[in-house]
């Protein structure tokens, strides 16, 4: 527990015992709801939630808690969804605006995160993704200790299953499981037409290569191996050029990347701010923008005898919206670069846009897959 001052522990452990002294003079609640969560942790809550505690995943809480779920939400995590995904958190603050003073319990990746702050906010339940939950460690006992249920999702890993479970898991604890059975059906549904596509089309031979376009061209941003976006094109049957070479993420060598030629570039671009060599999509964004900041990274050294720069390969996706339950979209984008032919009917832009409109209670407004043109910038 690095991460925990030894005043904070105390601190904790103090809020923590006096839970457990009220408890015991009221007596044990009855068990209503039990769920298994992606973690295979058995997760039980007397009730539905009055009082939830966010920890990631912010969209997909309210498409699967539907109206109402905000109004539960007494705490968050404020930097992985302000600092990373500023100008989405715009476009939810306008809807609702207790987002902007609602407790911040902080970042498990900068170690910010409060386990006092969550039990100070006493919630029903706290909901993290599973690379939160890996990061706190012994810091998930403290908060269960203080009779705050934690239910772990995991929609990082970019599978079919974790996605469903995730989702069935909260419906179910939010009381919404017609609306999370929907999303998942909706999900599986996206993918067998992608896997239908792909079986009719056959293999594909095409090298993909991912990057995170957040440093700008003149330093290498993280590519991705086993989660997320490599995941991701691996289900899809691309040649992604960095598995073996990283584990989850992290940056491949200028060398290996112009040695590998890859057929496809995916730069992987959000909101950020003070970025000014970023590329530049999501909410807002401004297509000419992201085809400027994109132009620059293909002048990198070697990049334009690569296979994807010669024949107009190179993509920007929106990184915000990956580990979603919305990523399907973008798993069509791709992979319609892969296989045109068999995706040819295939509008992913449009299917972002529908899916928000029925799902979410914000527009997707901007810019979230965009291919590079130099006739369009």
């Amino acid at each position: 527990m690095s991460m925990f001052s030894a005043a904070l522990r105390a601190s904790a452990r103090l809020l923590a015992g006096a839970f457990l002294f009220g408890a015991a003079l009221t007596g044990p609640a009855l068990a209503d709801i039990t769920v298994t969560d992606v973690k295979g942790r058995t997760v039980t809550v007397p009730k539905v939630p009055e009082r939830v505690a966010l920890g990631f995943y912010y969209e997909d809480y309210l498409a699967v808690g539907g109206p109402g779920a905000m109004d539960k939400v007494v705490a968050l995590a404020l930097p992985t969804w302000k600092d990373w995904r500023p100008r989405q958190f715009e476009a939810y603050a306008k809807v609702f605006p207790k987002l902007t003073t609602l407790p911040d319990i902080g970042n498990t990746e900068d170690n910010t995160f409060s386990v006092e702050k969550v039990i100070a906010a006493s919630p029903d339940l706290l909901i993290l993704g599973a690379w939160n939950y890996d990061a706190l460690g012994e810091g998930v006992k403290l908060i269960e200790a203080a009779g705050i249920p934690v239910v772990v999702l995991d929609y990082n890993a970019q599978t079919i299953e974790k996605h469903v479970t995730s989702t069935l898991a909260l419906g179910k604890l939010l009381g919404t499981e017609d609306r999370a059975q929907a999303l998942a059906e909706n999900y599986k549904n996206a993918f067998r037409d992608i896997e239908a596509r792909i079986a009719k089309a056959g293999p594909t031979t095409k090298k993909v290569y991912v990057e995170l376009a957040q440093k700008g061209p003149s330093q290498v941003g993280n590519s991705y191996g086993t989660t997320m976006w490599g995941a991701l094109i691996e289900q899809l049957g691309g040649q992604n050029i960095a598995k073996g070479q990283i584990g989850n993420w992290g940056p491949l060598s200028p060398e290996y990347v112009l040695a590998q030629q890859p057929d496809l570039i995916f730069l992987c671009g959000s909101e950020w701010l003070n970025k000014p060599e970023a590329v530049t999509v999501g909410f807002g964004a401004d297509p000419a923008v992201a085809r400027e900041r994109m132009a620059a990274y293909l002048k990198r050294p070697g990049w334009s005898d690569l296979p994807a720069v010669k024949n107009a390969g190179v993509h920007a996706l929106y990184h915000g919206g990956a580990r979603t339950l919305s990523d399907f979209v973008y798993a069509q984008y791709i992979a319609k670069q892969l296989y045109p032919e068999a995706f040819s009917d295939v509008d992913p832009d449009r299917n972002i846009r529908d899916y928000y409109a029925k799902w979410l209670p914000v527009a997707a407004d901007g810019v979230f897959v965009l291919p590079y043109s130099p006739a369009a910038r």
